[in-house]
């Protein structure tokens, strides 16, 4: 079982995706620089951003699957027990009215 919750991924990924942009307005940025280090130097930054990029995608398509299953796994459950859900849903709602009205 993972350890992060989902804002937290969430939080992880946008500042991933920033990383990643302030990253390449960097290698534009110093793109006229001369110098064969520098030049080298653009090369593996471009080749890790790539990956970095690579990865990002990857992990955005593994949550979205996740999150597709976990919704057929629930629209499953409540199609099989429907009385069930309908219990759970009032009882989630009669709870959620009760901490409302004490405010």
């Amino acid at each position: 079982m993972s350890t992060f919750n989902q804002s937290q991924k969430d939080r992880l990924m946008n500042d991933l995706h920033a990383v990643v942009a302030e990253a390449e307005g960097l290698l534009r940025a110093t793109a006229g620089s001369a110098g064969e280090g520098a030049a080298e130097l653009r090369a593996k930054v471009q080749a890790s951003l790539d990956r970095a990029k690579h990865n990002l995608h990857d992990l955005q398509e593994a949550a979205v699957e996740k999150a597709k299953a976990a919704g057929r796994a629930t629209d499953n459950y409540v199609h099989e027990n429907p009385w069930q859900s309908i219990g759970l849903a009032a009882g989630i709602g009669l709870l959620l009215g009760m901490l409302i009205t004490r405010r």
